[in-house]
């Protein structure tokens, strides 16, 4: 996810020098080749994938070794191509930019490591990389109770918006054909529910899109600065057409009850302004 990449190129100079020296601490990788890298894989919760290429010949001469599992059919390919990218430093260590591997499709970054006629190729799955290292907070059961939670909640919301949208529009076909006169209120009130519908389901809709199907993992505040936005100006919308009736409905029964109209007119131009000062220093950027 875009948060992972973000926070391993923040904290890549660390993360390299941890890899480097863990890795380096290890003396040789050839011989763990006899236990399927076991040691390894205990050691690095993140490593996800080891392979090894000739160093002349570019040609995978090993199976590709999993966590679980070996894959015999990589032997044989031809690797120049990721070679060819990489920039070896004087320790014969280097390191990949991040990037979703075709062989496990998690985002990862590789290490590369000259060791005699070989080049070893690990590959670490950066999000777990990432909160061995404390550098993100990834609790999996907690985030698969709050992601449930969120899916339950989200949807409950959008079915909600869609039974109001219903029921308004019910109302209104009923009290079209069924009474015989049509007023304002008749007209503006399914209105209102449609926009309170809207802005209903557009927060169901973001609070899926952040917390469940693209969860992010950081606190983003242009993401809540929006969403905030997008939803107090549905309200805001709601609450001046409900104004407008009952202005309508003042003007037509009792002129004296129109300072009341005044107050909520003055209520939504306080939220109104509470708003646009809001969202300016919002957008305003720090020095």
């Amino acid at each position: 996810m875009k948060e992972f990449i973000e926070t391993y190129k923040q904290h890549k100079e660390e993360i390299e020098f941890f890899l480097q020296e863990s890795i380096r601490n290890l003396g040789e990788l050839t011989p763990h080749k006899k236990s399927e890298f076991s040691k390894l894989f205990n050691l690095f919760p993140s490593l996800e994938l080891i392979y090894f290429t000739n160093k002349d010949t570019k040609i995978q001469t090993s199976a590709n070794y999993y966590r679980n599992k070996i894959d015999e059919e990589a032997k044989d390919k031809n690797r120049s191509y990721l070679i060819s990218k990489l920039e070896f430093k004087d320790d014969n260590i280097a390191f990949s930019t991040p990037y979703i591997s075709i062989a496990t499709r998690n985002n990862c970054v590789t290490v590369t490591i000259k060791e005699g006629d070989e080049i070893i190729f690990l590959d670490f799955r950066i999000d777990i990389l990432l909160e061995k290292l404390n550098l993100l907070e990834l609790n999996k059961p907690f985030h698969s109770l709050t992601k449930g939670f969120y899916v339950f909640a989200g949807f409950s919301m959008m079915i909600l918006a869609m039974v109001t949208i219903g029921f308004s529009l019910y109302d209104f076909v009923y009290y079209v054909f069924a009474k015989s006169t049509i007023s304002l209120e008749m007209i503006f009130k399914p209105i209102i529910a449609l926009t309170l519908s809207i802005a209903i389901f557009d927060l169901a809709k973001t609070i899926l899109e952040q917390e469940v199907f693209f969860k992010s993992y950081s606190k983003n505040s242009k993401v809540e600065t929006k969403i905030l936005t997008k939803f107090l100006s549905t309200i805001i919308i709601a609450l001046s057409i409900e104004a407008l009736i009952v202005v309508f409905k003042i003007a037509i029964n009792d002129y004296e009850k129109m300072i009341n109209a005044f107050y909520l007119i003055a209520g939504i131009a306080l939220i109104l302004v509470s708003l646009t000062v809001f969202i300016h220093f919002s957008n305003k950027k720090p020095k």
